[in-house]
């Protein structure tokens, strides 16, 4: 088949900073869903986000973007990005 190689993978994201995290979470959730990828948050505080993100690493790369632009309420000091698992297909 052609146009259907395109590789998902896991990875789990640490997004740090001075987070308001009542505003961002939903936020994250909202822009992981508009790229279509599925996503797990399994940490919130005022400093530190953790969550699990899959799909096209194109993809993931772009929420990283995004996050680290982030809405105007938080400051992402850094992304740090971690494969949970291999690839899938």
């Amino acid at each position: 088949m052609t146009g259907q190689d395109t590789t998902h993978i896991q990875e789990r994201m640490t997004i740090v900073g001075d987070l308001n995290a009542a505003s961002f979470v939903p936020w994250i959730r909202r822009h992981a869903a508009k790229l279509g990828l599925s996503h797990t948050i399994s940490h919130t505080s005022s400093m530190r986000i953790e969550l699990e993100v899959a799909g096209p690493e194109e993809l993931i790369d772009m929420m990283e973007m995004g996050c680290s632009l982030g809405p105007i309420d938080v400051w992402v000091e850094r992304i740090d990005r971690a494969a949970i698992s291999g690839e899938r297909t």
